[in-house]
């Protein structure tokens, strides 16, 4: 069974976590997240460390227990590091260009699919057929990438559409001719 709420969270140099009742941010080189925690679930910090401790082994406390562990750890490794979901996209014709801090995507409709980004995520085109999503907040991110692969979701039958790099589309046998 997993422990992940009992591990503490390392908090690097050039990171400051400030705990105010049950408010945590983390401020950091690419910039500051916030976290309200649940009142059940108790935060300290050390010198150098986050320790997330639960007033009982009741399921729910259990389960909040590691949430907030792995929500604090998020937050620190994001005003590190960033996050980042890459996309292909595959198909005849395909493509993707910026215009500005907008995302303009080629996929197959009769008209160009335009995406604004959420706060706080940017798009980054490498070549016309892999864009890249980042930002600090692994949630915004991943919820950004989801809204452009739902654009063209990847179909069973010829692979075709919008997909995360090194996602596995299983594909369909097609008409059988006799």
């Amino acid at each position: 069974m997993s422990r992940v709420g009992k591990a503490p969270v390392p908090v690097p140099s050039g990171v400051d976590v400030k705990l105010d009742g049950q408010h945590c941010a983390v401020k950091g080189p690419k910039g500051q997240l916030d976290l309200d925690i649940h009142p059940q679930i108790t935060v300290t910090q050390d010198a150098d460390e986050v320790i997330v401790t639960r007033p009982s082994d009741a399921p729910q406390h259990r389960a909040l227990h590691g949430l907030t562990r792995a929500l604090i750890a998020n937050m620190v490794t994001g005003v590190t590091d960033g996050f980042r979901k890459s996309l292909e996209l595959r198909g005849t014709g395909y493509r993707a260009q910026m215009q500005g801090q907008t995302l303009v995507l080629n996929v197959g409709y009769s008209h160009p699919v335009e995406i604004a980004p959420l706060e706080g995520v940017t798009f980054e085109v490498e070549t016309p057929t892999l864009v890249h999503v980042d930002g600090i907040d692994k949630q915004t991110v991943g919820q950004q990438a989801a809204l452009v692969r739902r654009t063209r979701p990847p179909e069973p039958y010829h692979g075709k559409g919008v997909r995360y790099v090194g996602e596995y589309v299983r594909q369909k046998a097609g008409k059988a001719r006799v």
